[in-house]
């Protein structure tokens, strides 16, 4: 069974920087775009980054120059470093991937890590 496990989530100061992890499980032929998606208090889910196989990125406007999406494909994990935080950047922070499993491709999500900033 396929699944991705979030961490690194936590409390940080305004202006302070955080490194969010996400790690694949399960058997897993090749773990295509993967990316990060985040859900703030009130507010629908959103997306922030997203990454190809070939390291290709894709920001939200919001986080652009703050934020870093990076992948290992030798261990099928995505990273999203996060610097001059704010409180905007409060949320829950969800990994997303489009998995591919003997053939058949599915998108998976973690199950979130809260990111608090006050104000």
């Amino acid at each position: 069974q396929v699944r991705l496990v979030e961490s690194g989530g936590g409390l940080v100061q305004p202006g302070g920087s955080l490194r969010l992890s996400c790690e694949t499980y399960g058997s897993i032929s090749s773990v295509k775009t993967m990316g990060w998606y985040r859900q703030a208090p009130g507010k629908e889910r959103e997306l922030v980054a997203v990454i190809t196989r070939g390291g290709s990125t894709n920001y939200a406007d919001s986080v652009k120059g703050r934020f870093t999406i990076s992948r290992d494909n030798s261990r099928n994990m995505v990273y999203l470093q996060m610097n001059s935080l704010t409180s905007k950047d409060t949320a829950v922070y969800y990994c997303n991937a489009d998995i591919d499993i003997q053939g058949y491709v599915m998108d998976y999500w973690g199950q979130g890590t809260l990111v608090t900033v006050p104000p």
